[in-house]
């Protein structure tokens, strides 16, 4: 299991923050189906997430089959339905997937981001903690991430319901 810190809270109505992992060419068409789908398409990652939570996704790589690295934080979004669904994408195919509204963002390179994250635990091996394909981490390390690409960080208020937001394409720096 990824180590995470603490919430303050860990109560079922406290917002939580994960981390998604997934190449960039994936979480673009997550981003524009609205939806997020993890370790190649597994239910339990998804059944962790609840309505109101949010996700960052980070993408190790450009391609899932190319060798060209991104290395950035890709996309950032709030759970926005109640359920798991199954999707069939072919015959044999057939991922769970969960609903997130999306928001515009700037992607974001990690080094900058690798000695303030707190789930980072040694920075000379950085990317071990990204191998678990999806981990929760802390409100403040999503503050730090969600203020860069989006230039503030949204409403974290437990609601218990997300605040009403637009799906919108991930918007990529050149």
């Amino acid at each position: 299991m990824a180590p995470r810190e603490p919430a303050a809270n860990d109560s079922q109505t406290a917002t939580r923050y994960w981390v998604g992992v997934a190449s960039q060419d994936h979480v673009a068409r997550g981003v524009a189906g609205g939806f997020c789908q993890l370790c190649h398409g597994k239910a339990a990652p998804l059944r962790r997430m609840r309505r109101g939570d949010w996700i960052v996704y980070y993408s190790p790589k450009e391609r899932l089959d190319g060798e060209a690295l991104c290395q950035q934080f890709t996309a950032i979004g709030q759970v926005s339905g109640d359920g798991v669904y199954v999707f069939e994408m072919a015959p044999r195919f057939a991922p769970f997937r969960r609903n997130i509204r999306f928001l515009d963002a700037q992607a974001t390179p990690i080094r900058p981001l690798v000695d303030k994250l707190s789930f980072i635990r040694d920075p000379k091996r950085w990317g071990y903690v990204f191998r678990f394909g999806h981990f929760e981490m802390s409100r403040g390390d999503f503050a730090l991430i969600a203020q860069q690409m989006l230039g503030q960080v949204p409403d974290l208020a437990a609601t218990g319901a997300p605040p009403p937001l637009e799906p919108v394409q991930l918007a990529l720096a050149a």
